[in-house]
């Protein structure tokens, strides 16, 4: 049977955990598991069966951590091949007579992709591909994406599954104590993001227990229009007689699950520490729920890395500062390629107050998909607003879309043939809302009726492309009055037909209609405060004309939509003018006593920082810089962190800035042959066995960057080779990570290690499986739950030896 005839009607039933079911079949400490698919079948096959006779319908290969990365391509095909073959030859003996469905299961890779971590985008794409050809070549019936916990990594692994097969696609995040991924994804960006490149099944894995996920799965409920998968872990691990075990019972597990079948999830398994009789016990728990009809959300959204915009009720700010037209300094940043002015730029415009940032780089003298590609990657990089693509270049439409981390508005598609056939299937492939212009090959029609044409045709053939209403909003052009005393009144009359009578979102680029008058912001804003009025959605529009600011803040607070005025009266309390903007440094910066170097380290301006720092050191010491300038903006950060306020990549960003003011000192400091003081050492490693090393190499770039000298041993470390260092250089503190369950007895083994060898060393562990009374089991002195964490127990230890 087809999976996806089959999941529109019925409830899909999953496997359950692996890593802890092949520890109990006599996987050792730092062994991948992977290699049982050639050396252990028979004990894979048994696993697999269990499963399917529990009723599951669709069972994982295991192959969570087969890639290139980690295996050579003649074994990753051997692994694949084998593992294929197990879980078939498991399906065909199963007694479960349901339909039975072979997943290639991918895991995350271990590394963060640039800007974050070292890892280029097309190459993580390449390495999905690879394991997914192969999967494809021996027969899976779909592929699964799970335990992400990386918006950029996820959309990867989607592209890569897409563009190198044609089966059903099953996307599960995992998510963090504060419901968001790691890196700031919402459950509503995910869903935003994965629907639009088109994943079958959507959800959650891993991570916590079914009762701590309820938020996050009712959050998935609330916003998806496709199936939704739940497949939490058995609770939190601990250790009983050396064993380690979860804290959720199979009833209870069963019971919790079902609670959100009745809501609406459709495919239900577990994940670490469940077990066959786990999937029986939710088997038997919801075999009789009947599976609810999905509901289509209808909803037009687009979405950055942490968050979405919705276009509803509320009107949405573009800002269109970042554009070349009519701006003679942009240009000559564009030719320049000077990056900075264009970040720059887009920061004054969310302080402004913008939902979204238009981007536009289109010059006759640059690459402009070149360009576009990088200020999109720069951009996202260091402002979480979502972005607008502008251009007309279809190539460098598409440039952008890859790259982009979520689901981009697109400005825009026309109703020419050529611009439909050009821009829809970008949008189909890579999600999207389009803006679409009612115009085509005769030009702008001077009527409502003929626009209402052109939007009907541009409609049609959307649909043609298998892209519904929902993602196009309509621009229905705002032409200059100061040439047709009319053009007004058939752009408004043209919007409010679009948005009351054909129930679609519109937008208006509002100062094209006062060219060539005096005094155009007069013009503007009431424009726009017309079109307001009409059932305008969204407007580009500058952010730093006082008067369209006004026009906006009083529209809402006169239209119900502001609760007690408080945005209006914030915002006449302090009106931000382009020119308070634009003074020297970032005058709101100043405003909160932050310096100009701190200002660019808490943004992640890395040249910025460089610059500033070079400045700072013709009249300041170096030591006083690192003390009075950067280590302050760091502490702001990870405060903002640690109080959930600001975002793992806003963190990394922010410590790449000041590395570069650190680099800038340390020259210095060597062309003067002063010495830099360094704290104490640290040695960090991810344990053996283990893979993943993102955690890692987190905690050692903060690490150096709050003085520390950092012995980072790597990955799938051996515990002889961690004490060997620690002793070899009187290491006081050592950091240990690992992000699977069956690397656990791993790190216990190499926390036992040092115990004995260098008993006065202090012993911090982190990763995805530990918690706290697991850590304090094992011997550690601190378990960290984040980067920042870590960083403020070492620097206490430090204190402490001084």
């Amino acid at each position: 049977m087809n999976l996806k005839e089959y999941l529109k009607d019925n409830i899909i039933y999953l496997d359950g955990g692996m890593g802890t079911l092949l520890q109990e079949a006599g996987l050792k400490p730092g062994e991948h598991p992977e290699l049982w698919n050639i050396t252990h079948p028979d004990k894979i096959i048994s696993i697999h069966k269990a499963y399917f006779d529990a009723g599951s319908n669709v069972v994982n290969t295991n192959t969570f951590g087969a890639n290139t990365l980690h295996f050579d391509e003649n074994k990753l095909e051997e692994i694949i091949k084998a593992a294929i073959e197990n879980a078939t030859k498991a399906k065909n003996e199963s007694i479960n007579t349901s339909p039975k469905f072979v997943s290639l299961d991918i895991g995350p890779l271990g590394r963060l992709l640039k800007p974050y971590g070292d890892l280029d985008f097309e190459e993580a794409i390449e390495i999905f591909a690879h394991t997914v050809r192969l999967g494809v070549k021996y027969g899976c019936d779909l592929i699964t994406i799970e335990t992400m916990n990386d918006s950029y990594e996820t959309k990867a692994a989607v592209i890569a599954a897409k563009e190198n097969s044609k089966l059903p696609v099953f996307v599960s995040n995992a998510y963090s104590d504060d419901s968001n991924l790691m890196t700031g994804a919402s459950p509503e960006a995910m869903v935003c993001m994965l629907e639009g490149l088109g994943a079958d099944a959507i959800g959650v894995n891993c991570s916590f227990g079914p009762k701590e996920l309820s938020e996050v799965i009712d959050r998935i409920l609330e916003c998806s229009s496709t199936p939704v998968i739940f497949k939490p872990n058995a609770g939190l691990p601990k250790t009983e007689n050396g064993k380690t075990v979860f804290d959720v019972t199979e009833e209870e597990f069963a019971r919790e699950i079902a609670s959100k079948v009745k809501k609406g999830v459709r495919v239900i398994g577990g994940c670490c520490g469940t077990t066959p009789n786990h999937i029986k016990a939710l088997f038997e728990k919801t075999k009789d729920i009947k599976a609810l009809e999905i509901e289509h959300k209808n909803l037009t959204v687009v979405s950055s890395y942490t968050h979405t915009v919705e276009f509803d009720s509320l009107p949405i700010l573009i800002g269109e500062r970042i554009n070349p037209t009519g701006k003679k300094r942009f240009k000559q940043a564009l030719i320049e390629n000077d990056i900075d002015y264009i970040l720059n730029e887009g920061l004054r415009q969310k302080d402004a107050g913008v939902h979204i940032l238009d981007v536009n780089v289109g010059l006759p003298d640059i690459d402009e998909a070149k360009m576009l590609k990088s200020a999109t990657k720069e951009l996202q990089a260091i402002i979480n607003l979502p972005l607008q693509i502008d251009t007309s270049d279809i190539l460098a439409m598409e440039q952008a879309l890859r790259v982009y981390n979520g689901k981009a508005l697109v400005n825009s598609v026309n109703g020419k043939e050529e611009s439909m056939e050009g821009v829809f299937p970008l949008i189909k492939k890579y999600g999207g809302v389009v803006i679409a212009l009612t115009l085509d090959e005769s030009g702008i029609p001077e009527t409502k009726e003929g626009r209402i044409k052109i939007a009907e045709k541009i409609l049609k053939k959307a649909q043609e492309y298998g892209i519904e209403k929902k993602d196009i909003i309509f621009d229905t052009l705002a032409m200059t009055v100061s040439a047709d005393k009319n053009a007004a009144k058939v752009t408004l009359d043209t919007l409010e037909y679009i948005k009351t009578k054909m129930g679609i979102h519109t937008s208006l680029g509002v100062s094209n209609v006062s060219f060539g008058l005096p005094k155009r912001d007069f013009i503007n804003s009431s424009f726009f405060t017309m079109a307001l009025s009409k059932g305008l959605s969204t407007a580009i529009m500058n952010p730093f004309s006082t008067d369209m600011m006004k026009a906006y803040h009083s529209y809402k607070a006169l239209m119900g939509m502001d609760d007690n005025f408080s945005e209006y009266i914030e915002y006449a309390s302090g009106i931000v003018t382009e020119e308070k903007l634009s003074a020297a440094d970032n005058k709101s910066s100043k405003d909160e006593g932050l310096s100009p170097l701190q200002n660019a380290i808490i943004k992640g301006l890395k040249e910025q920082a460089s610059s500033i720092t070079k400045e700072l050191l013709k009249d300041k010491e170096p030591l006083d810089i690192i003390s009075e300038e950067v280590i302050p903006a760091l502490d702001i950060v990870g405060k903002g962190f640690e109080e959930k306020t600001v975002y793992l990549p806003q963190l990394l960003m922010s410590a790449e800035a000041s590395k570069c003011a650190f680099e800038m000192v340390k020259c210095h400091m060597t062309e003067s042959k002063s010495e830099m003081k360094v704290k104490c050492p640290v040695v960090l490693a991810t344990v053996k066995g283990d893979i993943h090393d993102i955690g890692k190499n987190i905690v050692k770039l903060l690490m150096e960057n709050y003085g520390f000298k950092v012995y980072d041993l790597g990955k799938d470390v051996k515990p002889e080779e961690i004490v060997n260092c620690v002793i070899k250089n009187n290491v006081p503190i050592v950091g240990l990570s690992a992000l699977m369950t069956t690397t656990i007895p791993a790190m216990e083994e190499t926390v036992k290690l040092l115990r004995k060898k260098a008993p006065d060393t202090k012993i911090i562990v982190g990763g995805a499986v530990l918690n706290l009374e697991y850590a304090e089991k094992m011997g550690a002195d601190k378990y960290a739950k984040d980067a920042m964490e870590g960083v403020r127990y070492a620097d206490e230890i430090f204190g402490s030896l001084i």
